[in-house]
């Protein structure tokens, strides 16, 4: 007889960690509920859909093989899914680990559903909570270095083993030419992800993984072809590959296939045995212990409002080129966008300094940059998009998380991307119709944020380079033009 119900969320895909590391196949009941909300009730990318749900679906026929009683349940809203099953099996209590956002969390409570601590990472919310109440600022690299020192990674006597914390400085370079990137790793397609691609209407892909045994797989092609030149080229972008050195595990990440602790042991092993440099190892077990679990604790420190924010009154509507890559012939938009429109992802520098900066320097509204990324990103979580989005993206919360403003003109992205060569606007010029609009906009931004900066430390130098701007009447009228042709999809 059924003694418990057991809720898994489609972020909660491990029998390891949350609910079911304790679940027993005698006495509990397994719930999974695919939504109508979840699936229709926004304009989902199909590969992000595709992914949720194959990877839930394939879930629940593993427990049901491991003797679990499972319902998979379609339904409106997942509390219908929780009433009808409770209707179907008996009402009994209703367990989940902690959910991954503040209106899931919301929900579940009202409806009376218990919760055990979500542990899908590698710091507590109380942990996190801990540090954070003892911060002025919250600097990630603090905590990533408190991080090291508590789950004693690469130290000795509280000190980094090779005596540096961080070698980001040594992991900026750009593309290199003539240079051999790694395969792509495919995925064969079983029955499951057959059906889910023929109910959403679209052909199915080989790109991501959809069980765990896929999501180990790509963890082992990471660790075999990537993770030694991983850091040198983390933050290029480059016309020949879409993933570089990157891993690709951050979907599976975020669904549970893998856990942050298998991940960083691997990584370690092959450092431990002199397979992998410090300065690729390094920069990969930073952005999982230090970056990964920042945001994540950050997204409830900062409370449900925070996303909200809008500090420096952005209120332009989304351009069309987000929607639509071939409005814009801008080489690097339409580029990344293509991308994202094929395989639902692109790695950490687009998403910032292009994507992002874009929406930045253009005043686009926050929250509706903040939708099209949640919609389109397959890794796309909601504790995870908010602080990228409101604090890091786009400046909205006055500071809070980031310093200073990630913008940046054609000049960044001509060293760090291959997209300049051929496209029809020039990165040095910031006026005239040729003039790069990441150049003009990135001028335009300061000069029109200029008092919102007076006082930003970090932000000085940038802010008086306006007065050396001989040319900054012609370059606000070219602003607006650039802004009205972006509006317009026609630049």
């Amino acid at each position: 007889m059924n003694k418990r119900i057991l809720y898994i969320p489609f972020d909660h895909l491990n029998k390891s960690f949350g609910i079911l590391k304790n679940a027993d196949p005698k006495n509990d009941h397994v719930v999974l509920v695919e939504s109508a909300r979840m699936t229709s009730g926004r304009p989902w990318h199909k590969e992000r859909l595709f992914f949720l749900i194959s990877s839930a679906r394939h879930f629940a026929k593993e427990l049901e093989l491991d003797g679990f009683r499972v319902s998979y349940v379609k339904s409106d809203t997942t509390i219908a899914g929780l009433e009808k099953v409770q209707k179907e099996v008996g009402n009994f209590p209703i367990f989940s680990a902690e959910p991954s956002s503040f209106q899931q969390f919301n929900q579940l409570k009202e409806f009376g559903v218990q919760f055990v601590p979500n542990d899908f990472f590698l710091t507590s919310r109380v942990d996190f909570k801990l540090w954070a109440d003892r911060q002025k600022s919250f600097l990630m690299e603090t905590f990533y270095r408190a991080q090291r020192i508590r789950l004693n990674i690469m130290v000795q006597d509280g000190k980094p083993d090779t005596g540096v914390w961080n070698y980001d400085k040594d992991n900026r370079l750009p593309p290199p030419k003539n240079y051999t990137w790694p395969n792509y790793l495919e995925h064969e397609r079983d029955q499951i992800d057959l059906e889910v691609c023929a109910e959403l209407g679209m052909e199915p892909t080989k790109t991501w993984a959809t069980t765990r045994v896929g999501a180990l797989a790509q963890l082992r092609h990471f660790i075999d072809t990537s993770l030694v030149d991983f850091g040198p080229y983390e933050d290029a972008v480059s016309a020949d590959s879409w993933a570089l050195h990157h891993s690709l595990l951050s979907p599976y990440l975020n669904n549970g296939l893998l856990h942050a602790s298998e991940v960083v042991d691997a990584v370690l092993l092959e450092y431990h045995a002199g397979h992998a440099p410090i300065g690729s190892v390094e920069a990969f077990v930073r952005q999982i212990i230090g970056w990964r679990e920042y945001l994540n604790g950050m997204y409830w420190h900062l409370g449900a409002e925070y996303r909200e924010n809008n500090q420096l009154g952005a209120e332009r509507k989304l351009l069309p080129l987000f929607q639509d890559s071939t409005k814009t012939k801008m080489n690097c938009v339409k580029t990344i966008v293509s991308d994202i429109e094929t395989r639902a992802w692109t790695h950490h520098i687009p998403r910032l300094m292009i994507l992002s900066n874009l929406a930045l320097v253009t005043g686009t509204k926050p929250l509706e940059f903040l939708d099209w990324m949640r919609e389109q990103f397959i890794d796309a979580s909601e504790w995870v998009m908010v602080p990228n989005v409101i604090g890091m993206g786009l400046h909205a919360d006055g500071g809070k998380l980031m310093t200073k403003p990630y913008a940046a003109g054609g000049a960044y992205i001509n060293r760090m991307t291959q997209s300049c060569k051929g496209c029809v606007y020039d990165p040095k010029l910031r006026v005239g119709e040729n003039a790069c609009p990441f150049t003009t906009l990135y001028w335009d931004f300061l000069d029109r944020n200029k008092e919102a900066f007076a006082k930003n430390h970090r932000m000085g130098q940038q802010v008086n380079g306006l007065n050396r701007l001989s040319d900054l009447p012609d370059l606000r009228i070219r602003a607006q033009e650039v802004l009205s042709g972006l509006d317009a999809g026609t630049i």
